[in-house]
């Protein structure tokens, strides 16, 4: 109901934006946005068609620039800062934290990133080269380098005055993370320890120790799992010595569940999970023009295959009627397994261990599946063109199509996996091919062995 109510509200506003717009009242728009928070202007301008979007981020005040592009996507923000000056954007970002800006400097044209890097001071400098030097899916690329860290040896009542000697310390930081004169990570000091325990006690005495570190190279769906195993809110992140180099924070972990859902979904259709749903027509039909190559190709091969039996279904034309039929059940099932696998291979639930227990189960249920669903159409397909035969040949046709449609859909995404393919993106198009094929050969080529 509450996300009901906000989504009602955000369309809300975005009407009363664009009859603004239309009428030409920029400085009503000016105002409204002014007091809009910052979430909800990024929603509006990713929400917004290139135009409407453009005057939109000109009507925004200086001031809350930076606080609109940390919630905007990184695609979008670069668009926005590609025509400024390094400086200039280097003040529009100044808020942000080092890996949030180590994000969007990647999105930026490489002229313009290399002059933005040669603006900044030595230390920012230093600390986004470090971020820029991980690939971006590992817990490298998602860590942020502003920690606070003390050593074991100092009193609780020491560390207490060193942080409010600060005006603020890290966001999300529920954890001092202790480390030793090597600067190898040894331990965390929860605030709620150090809020509630003797001012005199050590830190060695108060932190806990059996914390397990990130390692800086782990892919970022794991840190997502752990994330979610241990309800954590930050995790320190150390190299192959342990020697600690930053932490990863649960706002960016949550970045990671969102995108890996996009790309799983996004990618079923061959786009981008960055894809802007306004992006002009020119940049849409180039992206998706190579997935549609891909599916053609794939199409005509199917074609060739029915072709192959051009004689049978010029004798039966029953067949051209009844042949989507066997390819579409088989499609729909083969997919139903791939999704499920995909999905468990997300959660780290499948592996070599149960991956022959799975591929059974899902070939006896294609089974199952095809006996119920072939007598159907069986009986269908005899009354409709009242021929037994034909009827008996689609169910057969079915059975097979389905069994392999469950074998597939389960072996494909380990199979892919196995050799560094994204099964979400290329999983779906070679499924429906084999379902395709596999389909038509085995209803075309019993139908050939009867009537010719």
């Amino acid at each position: 109901m509450q996300m009901n109510a906000q989504t009602h509200h955000l369309q809300a506003q975005m009407k009363a934006f664009n009859e603004a717009l239309d009428n030409g009242a920029l400085a009503e728009v000016r105002h409204m946005l002014h007091g809009m928070p910052a979430a909800d202007t990024a929603h509006l301008l990713e929400s917004s068609p290139p135009r409407e979007r453009n005057i939109l981020w000109e009507l925004i005040s200086k001031e809350d620039e930076g606080d609109v592009l940390q919630y905007l996507q990184e695609e979008i923000a670069a668009q926005f800062l590609s025509h400024r000056n390094p400086q200039e954007i280097i003040d529009a970002v100044e808020d942000f934290e080092p890996d949030d800006f180590a994000d969007l400097f990647q999105e930026l044209p490489k002229p313009v990133a290399r002059r933005v890097l040669e603006s900044m001071d030595e230390k920012l400098r230093q600390r986004v080269a470090t971020l820029l030097s991980f690939p971006e899916d590992t817990a490298g690329g998602l860590m942020n380098t502003d920690t606070i860290t003390v050593r074991p040896n100092i009193s609780l009542n020491t560390l207490l005055r060193y942080l409010r000697r600060h005006k603020s310390i890290p966001a999300m930081t529920d954890n001092i993370l202790v480390v030793n004169r090597a600067d190898k990570f040894v331990g965390i000091l929860p605030l709620t320890k150090l809020l509630t325990s003797d001012p005199n006690m050590s830190v060695r005495e108060a932190m806990l120790t059996d914390v397990h570190a990130i390692h800086v190279g782990m892919p970022d769906s794991e840190v997502a799992a752990i994330f979610e195993r241990r309800d954590l809110v930050s995790a320190p992140v150390v190299n192959g010595d342990g020697r600690l180099l930053g932490r990863i924070t649960i706002d960016d972990v949550v970045d990671v569940i969102r995108e890996d859902a996009e790309h799983s979904l996004m990618s079923m259709a061959g786009l981008d999970e960055d894809e802007d749903t306004f992006a002009p027509a020119l940049i849409t039909a180039r992206r998706r023009s190579l997935w549609l190559g891909i599916n053609l190709l794939t199409a005509l091969f199917a074609s060739a295959v029915i072709g192959q039996f051009q004689e049978t279904i010029d004798k039966v034309v029953a067949l051209a009627v009844l042949m989507p039929i066997v390819a579409s059940m088989g499609g729909i099932a083969g997919n139903q397994t791939l999704t499920l696998v995909i999905r468990g291979m997300a959660l780290g639930q499948i592996g070599a261990s149960n991956a022959r227990w799975l591929l059974s189960r899902e070939t006896i249920v294609g089974f199952i599946n095809g006996c119920i669903w072939s007598t159907v159409v069986g009986v269908v397909a005899s009354v409709w063109f009242n021929d037994t035969v034909l009827g008996l040949i689609i169910a057969s046709a079915m059975i097979i199509n389905l069994i392999i449609a469950g074998i597939a859909g389960a072996s494909l995404p380990m199979a892919l996996k196995r050799l560094n393919i994204d099964p979400a993106l290329s999983g779906g198009v070679i499924l429906t091919t084999i379902t395709d094929v596999i389909g038509f050969l085995a209803f075309l080529g019993l139908a050939s062995l009867y009537y010719l």
